[in-house]
């Protein structure tokens, strides 16, 4: 099994990494985040070094220097979802649009995230409603 490698960096740091990186010929894997348990913003930064995947986490920002400049599409297309998701902006980033939320959506409420499991009961019990 994969052991985890991640080293925090600030804000500052993400785009001087980015060059370092994308100079020495490493791959940008994806850039994923989510919400710590006191509901900080972590953004994590994976590349592949030899084979191997090592993160950058970049904790407790809202605003962050865009590395599509460096990576293209790739990293573009990991900030644009996360920019849909959280309450994340990334600086310099050309957002295309929305990716899948709907142009509406205003950022309030929450997306429902459930085990495979327990989506199948809801479906049986939606599918039972409409039997006569």
């Amino acid at each position: 099994m994969h052991r985890f490698d991640g080293t925090f960096i600030t804000k500052e740091e993400i785009l001087p990494l980015a060059k370092k990186m994308r100079n020495e010929g490493k791959r940008l894997l994806i850039i994923n985040s989510y919400l710590d348990k006191e509901g900080s913003n972590v953004i994590v930064y994976n590349f592949d070094i030899g084979g191997e995947v090592k993160s950058y986490l970049c904790k407790g920002y809202n605003l962050l220097p865009s590395i599509s400049s460096i990576y293209g599409g790739s990293a573009q297309w990991c900030e644009e979802e996360i920019c849909e998701m959280l309450p994340i902006e990334f600086e310099g980033l050309n957002k295309a649009g929305r990716l899948f939320l709907p142009e509406d959506f205003d950022g309030r409420g929450q997306i429902l995230v459930l085990p495979l499991s327990e989506l199948k009961k809801h479906k049986v019990k939606e599918e039972k409603k409409w039997v006569t």
